[in-house]
């Protein structure tokens, strides 16, 4: 079986972009009367929010009863462990990674968490939703080429996120990862086989059209972009503690 696999270079622009920050979370003591609903409409968050950040299934609750609300405006919310849960079943009700969570909050030991601990559950919507623009901004291009659309991966551009992150946490910015290795050997190591492969990166710039504008105006990353040769993208999003932000672009075609 043929694989091809290709790297390009990367652009580095000294730009900062702050990201919200997570506040804490509100604690609410329901009263006589009450729901999830009103109590959600009071705060202004949605009901699925509300439920979520407390690990209720249902709409049953009772006076007294404790509840945390999340800051509809921050990057995260708050969670508190309940009896029989694990990290994994709370990032699936979450709707997020269960590595996010455990780099959120710092745990050495994921599978040591007891009923009561409060965790924060971090919120990508902000990231991806850059992330996206991204894909979108890339499509666009390929259009004006003639070429088809590529379909986005989430389960790529999870790995592209870890690239970006595992960049600001090692300290270094190239293809190549002291943790995973190639960026083919990281695709592999989460699963994801492909016939061939691709990777842009870039550091710095302070929008998606910035960093796309950047990489078309490389021949080497616009070859990645514009290349027939894939099918599906993955990108990746990180923003270090000075608020410079790491771009990763993945590109493949599965097998």
């Amino acid at each position: 079986m043929n694989v091809t696999r290709v790297l390009m270079g990367f652009f580095v622009l000294v730009t900062v972009l702050t990201l919200p920050v997570a506040a804490q979370a509100a604690i609410h003591t329901v009263s006589p009367g009450e729901s999830l609903y009103l109590i959600s409409q009071k705060y202004g968050i949605s009901l699925n929010n509300l439920m979520a950040s407390n690990g209720i299934q249902s709409s049953l609750i009772y006076p007294g009863q404790k509840l945390y609300i999340p800051d509809s405006a921050t990057g995260g919310y708050m969670y508190m462990v309940k009896a029989g849960d694990s990290i994994y079943q709370i990032a699936r009700r979450a709707g997020v990674n269960y590595q996010d969570i455990i780099r959120h909050n710092g745990l050495y030991n994921p599978d040591l968490i007891y009923p009561g601990q409060v965790l924060t559950i971090p919120n990508l919507d902000f990231v991806k939703a850059l992330e996206n623009e991204v894909i979108r901004l890339v499509n666009i291009e390929r259009s004006k080429a003639g070429l088809p659309q590529l379909t986005q991966n989430w389960e790529l551009s999870r790995v592209a996120r870890y690239k970006s992150q595992d960049m600001i946490d090692r300290g270094y910015f190239a293809h190549n990862s002291p943790t995973y290795g190639s960026p083919f050997k990281m695709m592999e190591s989460f699963g994801i086989r492909f016939s061939a492969a691709g990777e842009n990166i870039a550091m710095g710039q302070q929008s998606p059209s910035q960093v796309m504008n950047a990489w078309m105006n490389s021949p080497g990353h616009r070859n990645n972009i514009l290349s027939p040769s894939f099918t599906q993208i993955g990108v990746g999003l990180a923003k270090d503690k000075k608020g410079r932000m790491y771009w990763t672009q993945m590109f493949i075609k599965p097998l």
